[in-house]
Formats: C-alpha cells, sequence, structure tokens
C-alpha cells in the first residue's frame, strides 16, 4: 500500500489515528470508541456520592492504648512515656498489644480478640495477648506458623491456653464482634521477606474507619480492597483515618523513609482522599496520628505544630468515630 493512501485511510479512522501519532494518548485525545465508562485520559469515572457524610449508627469506640513508635523502647522522655501501638475497639477488639500496654486494657472489658499488623516486637508480644485472655489471633497468613510456634511456647511459659489462629488473606473481611475488618496490604518490612504486613479497614454501619500502622504511606492495592482507590468498583469512602506518623515535621530523612510515614506524608494523604472524596468525614472529625518516635515535641505542643485536621492521638485517650 503506498503511503500516501495508508494517510488517508488512517486520517478515517480514529484508531488508527491515536496509533499513528502516539502523542495523542499522553494527550487524552482517545479514540471515541473506548470501553464505556471510560473518561478522556482513560480513568474510570469516579462516583459523585454524597454532598457530605451523615452518620447512621452509634459509630466505633477506639481507645488508643499506645501511641509511640519503637524508639521509645520504655524510657520516658520530656517528662512523658509513650506505649507502643495499640488500640482496643469498642471495648471487643485489639489491634496489636506488647506488655507496655496491657495496663491500658480497662478493668470491666475483657477482650478474646486480636488482630496484629505484623511481627516486629513493638507490636507484637504473644505473651502480652495470653495475659489479657486473647482467645481468638487474626494475622496474614503469610507468618502463620511461625506466630503458632511463638504462642506454644508463650503457653508452656506462662501456663495459658494457646488461643485460635484466622490466617488472612489480603483483601479479605471477616465480621467479629459487631464489627467488619478488611486486611489490606501495607508498605512495610519485617524481619522476615516472606512476611506481609498488613494495616486494617474497621466497619460498623455507615463508619469505615482505616487504622494503619506501620506503613509507608498508603498503596493503591490496600485502597483498592478498602473500595475507596481509584479502580475499585463500590466506590466508598472512609469516615475516619488513624494513621502512623513515625516522623514529625523537622525529621532529617532516613531509612524509615521507606516504610514509615511522616506528617507530611499524611497531611498530603488526607488532601488528596479529600479532593477526591474518598476520605468524608463527619463534621469536626480529626485524623490522629500514631506511633510517634522520640523526636516529637511534647503532648502539649505537637498539635500547634500539625496542619488540621491532624491530631496527635496519646496514650488513653478515647475517640468515636460517627
Amino acid at each position: 500500500m503506498k503511503r500516501r493512501k495508508f494517510i488517508r485511510i488512517a486520517a478515517l479512522s480514529p484508531v488508527a489515528a491515536a496509533i499513528l501519532n502516539p502523542l495523542n494518548l499522553l494527550r487524552g485525545q482517545i479514540p471515541p470508541d473506548r470501553p464505556q465508562g471510560m473518561p478522556q485520559g482513560g480513568f474510570p469515572q469516579r462516583n459523585a456520592g454524597p454532598a457530605e457524610y451523615v452518620p447512621t449508627g452509634p459509630g466505633i469506640k477506639i481507645r488508643f492504648m499506645g501511641t509511640g513508635g519503637a524508639d521509645w523502647r520504655g524510657q520516658p522522655i520530656n517528662g512523658e512515656y509513650r506505649r507502643n501501638a495499640s488500640i482496643l475497639v469498642d471495648g471487643k477488639v485489639i489491634f496489636d498489644l506488647t506488655k507496655t500496654a496491657v495496663d491500658m486494657v480497662p478493668s470491666d472489658c475483657h477482650p478474646q480478640v486480636i488482630f496484629y499488623t505484623h511481627s516486629h516486637n513493638d507490636h507484637y508480644v504473644p505473651e502480652a495477648a495470653l495475659e489479657v485472655g486473647i482467645k481468638r489471633v487474626y494475622l496474614s497468613e503469610s507468618w502463620l506458623e511461625r506466630a503458632q510456634s511463638d504462642f506454644n511456647k508463650a503457653s508452656e511459659k506462662t501456663g495459658k491456653p494457646v488461643p485460635e489462629f484466622f490466617p488472612l488473606k489480603e483483601g479479605q473481611k471477616v465480621e467479629v464482634e459487631g464489627l467488619t475488618v478488611t486486611a489490606l496490604p501495607a508498605n512495610h518490612a519485617s524481619n522476615y521477606n516472606e512476611e506481609q504486613t498488613l494495616i486494617y479497614l474497621i466497619e460498623k454501619e455507615s463508619a469505615r474507619v482505616l487504622y494503619a500502622t506501620d506503613t509507608g504511606g498508603l498503596t493503591a492495592r490496600a485502597l483498592g480492597f478498602a473500595n475507596v482507590g481509584q479502580f475499585s468498583r463500590e466506590r466508598k469512602f472512609l469516615t475516619g483515618i488513624i494513621m502512623e506518623a513515625t516522623m514529625d515535621a523537622d525529621y532529617t530523612p532516613d531509612q524509615r523513609l521507606f516504610s514509615h510515614s511522616s506528617v507530611e506524608l499524611v497531611g498530603t494523604t488526607v488532601k488528596v482522599l479529600s479532593a477526591g472524596r474518598q476520605y468524608m468525614p463527619a463534621e469536626g472529625q480529626k485524623v490522629y496520628i500514631t506511633h510517634l518516635g522520640r523526636t516529637y515535641p511534647p503532648q502539649a505542643q505537637i498539635d500547634a505544630t500539625l496542619p488540621a485536621p491532624l491530631s496527635a492521638a496519646y496514650d488513653g485517650l478515647e475517640v468515636l468515630f460517627p
């Protein structure tokens, strides 16, 4: 076929025209016969959704039993002390626990369920779980056998019974104690290459709270499993965010950058999710940062340095996410 004739045919074909000039694809000039629902630029249209979030239930009550990063090592600084990061949800379910936070379980609460994010020893101590009476353990299937071995040893040491284990796949949802909990992949490395670290989406009625510690930002896959990602089908949104900010606003970049978040990153994440209507909290709701490193100023000074709507959680803080 002569070149002149080929060009005439291409001019009649939108697909051929795009092929002849690949820059058209980069400019968003996609042929009109694109798949249904795909706008110019090739990204799926987001559902507009409601104008604002109106809670339909009593909400999710979270007690911060520990808010410190691994570098506290049980030592106070500036007259303050932070236990290892841990939360108690609705007085029934614990997320991560070490011996530093056992004293923060209220005497009238008897939680029997724990979810682990990963096996670092500032999040995971089997003896602590046995001490508070845990009977069901949820964690990534990637380190199930190692965890079972650890708990067997802890059981022999303490004389307390070994709990039942429930391994989780990425994206798996479980119903427990009136909550729906979804395992999401974290951007964090443990001491074992085969271990998949997790963060969690906690849901009850209309409340959808993200508990993200430890992780260097949020991955697209995690947002997709939570049904708030750009390519997710259900197009839901978060109503509450708890996110680690190991590094304060004045930190000097170091190796933590690859597996932890900073105040700046959390603030940017909230802005992006809010702009995309993927985060729609109740009016006045704060975003709580946790897993704070030792370089932070005292609690009384932290919030003055944080961009709205960020607020620093502290040991013993109780928050109702509507």
